[in-house]
């Protein structure tokens, strides 16, 4: 497993994708897939070439009822629609044998409803008296908006809207000693959230806000290969990237105020100075509007060394920078070595070190104290700006040829972080905002058995990880302040920790009858217990198969049919419980469903 130095910025899985090359065949797809949920999925694909010009293009449309996970388990949550559409084009000229120049875009315009849980009314805020009735469930005085003190759950109308458009324009040349490529790039981003009608957002999160947010990326990036010395491979790079935010929000709360004597809420907790309590029915509006320019540049020089036909190592250096609402950089060594003393064997070790600025599109610019004394205030904790994560990673492993039919794997890693950058929820919006634990440590390992004999092939991947922070020492508003001071001087497990998870599957190929069955187990993400992150939702599992067949006669050549049942014994499983570190709303793994799909090659 590489660390090279050509990856930057993210820690993160590389997904090493061949594209064709030489002229493309003429032809395509179109499909149409569909089933529970009220889905409904028509897509197309088609590509080709003409002279030395080969282009592929590609567009689909999906709709269901299950836009986001449930927040009730139910099969069909209620407002849970969604309405998405995809587009992508690669286009290539081939300006002679050693030059070509292509151009690569994509679109996505996706729109959410914001699913409801049913049959629940406004709780009141934990530490605010509101004007309202006592809520019994609770414990809380629920708030009064505009003379409302109740709204059933069921009727909130939160919407999102997020769309995407890139843009890549490459030049690639190659010769016998050097390869290189030169590429230009572009993003844009944009999410908008509407909370309806306001006033149960209110009620029951003491917020609703209007909120848009947009970022704008540009950049470059030139990369080469020299091949000049024999047995060594010299790669080097540079990448720049700029980005234009723009935030915009109007939010709607309640004025708060420490009790007092003569307090407007009748409540006699308001006589109490400790007590917050609201003092208005009467909805404020407060604008939170922000724009920011940042940026970032990473350079790189390795060596890949092939000491022998057995060992190869790979090593070099990293510099990267960025600014933004912070300023940082990194000198980042690696190095990697794989040994193959069969050919049946193969060792690898490593050691990088990272880093990882936080998306600097996803950092929160709220104005905290622009909500003192509302509803919508924080905790009184600071709003320190999130940093760059730096991390010092080592992993060792091994794959094992057994035969011709069997593989096994086994994969270790350790990673120390500082400032370690973790993502949650925090609003409505459904966008995660990055904060640091000030120390982290993550470690593990993973153990990989393939099967494989003629149509038949099978597999199993078994993990077991351990991720744990400490100190929050970013975004601090965000978080309850006996949670901060606990995690100040404790331990604890990050929200994504799944201390086991299995995956397993078959499939068997008949006569262009495609068989196939897999599942997935895991020991259940956090929850909040005795401690903050301190507990577990229920373990689960969930299993589905499928079934498809491809028709080769008269009229139905290039046809293919296919039955996919998923979540095959209708598990009802808690992803998230709504409580832990970061996290903002209950989320179950969907139900069971049946789908079917028609693809015919044109």
């Amino acid at each position: 497993m590489w660390r090279r130095t050509e990856y930057g910025n993210r820690t993160a899985g590389i997904i090493d994708i061949q594209t064709k090359s030489g002229v493309f065949e003429n032809g395509g797809t179109v499909s149409m897939y569909g089933g529970s949920h009220s889905t409904l999925s028509p897509s197309f694909a088609y590509g080709g070439s003409s002279g030395h010009f080969n282009y592929f293009v590609s567009g689909d449309y999906t709709t269901n009822t299950l836009g986001i996970e449930s927040p009730d388990g139910s099969s069909d949550p209620r407002h849970d629609r969604t309405h998405q559409y995809h587009g992508f084009a690669y286009l290539q000229d081939i300006v002679d044998n050693n030059s070509s120049v292509t151009a690569v875009l994509g679109t996505s315009n996706a729109i959410f409803q914001i699913p409801n849980r049913v049959g629940l009314q406004p709780p009141g805020l934990d530490g605010t008296v509101g004007l309202g009735p006592l809520n019994a469930d609770s414990g809380n005085f629920v708030l009064n908006a505009n003379g409302a003190t109740a709204f059933a759950s069921e009727n909130l109308d939160e919407r999102q809207r997020e769309i995407t458009h890139y843009s890549i324009l490459s030049y690639l040349h190659s010769t016998e000693k050097l390869d290189y490529q030169v590429s230009l790039f572009g993003r844009y981003s944009s999410l908008f959230f509407t909370p309806g009608s306001g006033v149960g957002d209110i009620l029951y999160n003491g917020l609703a806000q209007t909120a848009y947010k947009r970022d704008v990326a540009y950049g470059l990036q030139a990369e080469g290969a020299w091949h000049v010395f024999t047995g060594h491979t010299i790669r080097f790079g540079v990448l720049y990237q700029a980005d234009d935010t723009l935030s915009r929000t109007s939010s709607l709360v309640l004025a708060t105020a420490p009790g007092r004597v003569g307090s407007p809420n009748r409540n006699p907790l308001c006589l109490d100075p400790a007590q917050t309590c609201q003092v208005s029915a009467v909805p404020l509006s407060i604008a939170d509007n922000g724009s920011k320019h940042g940026y970032n540049y990473g350079l790189y020089a390795q060596d890949e060394w092939a000491l022998t036909d057995k060992v190869t190592i790979n090593y070099g250096l990293r510099y990267d920078a960025f600014s933004a609402f912070d300023a940082e950089n990194q000198l980042s060594p690696r190095i990697n070595g794989v040994w193959k003393p069969t050919d049946t064997t193969t060792v690898h070790a490593g050691y990088a070190r990272y880093f990882s600025p936080p998306p600097f599109e996803l950092v929160a610019s709220q104005t905290v104290s622009r909500f003192d004394n509302t509803t919508a205030a924080g905790s009184g904790g600071p709003n320190d700006t999130p940093r760059a994560e730096r991390a010092d990673y080592f992993d060792l492993g091994m794959e094992q040829k057994l035969g011709s039919d069997w593989t096994v794997g086994l994969d270790s890693f350790y990673k120390m972080s500082k400032n370690l950058i973790d993502e949650g929820q925090f609003g409505a919006p459904i966008i995660l905002t990055p904060f640091n634990y000030a120390q982290g440590r993550q470690y593990g390992g993973e153990l990989t058995v393939n099967y494989s004999h003629g149509g038949f092939s099978a597999y199993t991947n078994a993990s077991y990880e351990r991720a744990v922070g400490r100190n929050i020492n970013s975004s601090q508003f965000q978080f309850d302040p006996g949670d901060l001071a606990y995690i100040a001087t404790h331990y604890i497990p990050l929200d994504h920790q799944q201390l086991f998870s299995l995956s397993a599957g078959a499939s068997y190929t008949w006569n262009k009858t495609h068989l196939s069955a897999d599942l997935i187990y895991g020991t259940g993400l956090r929850r909040d217990g005795a401690t903050p992150n301190g507990d577990s939702v229920p373990a689960y599992v969930t299993v589905n198969f499928g079934i498809s067949q491809d028709f080769d006669v008269a009229d139905l050549k290039g046809l293919t049919a296919r039955f996919d049942i998923l979540n095959a014994f209708d598990e009802t499983y808690i992803i998230r419980d709504g409580t832990g570190i970061g996290v903002g709303a209950p989320q179950f793994g969907a139900r069971r469903g049946f789908f079917f799909g028609l693809s015919k090659a044109i």
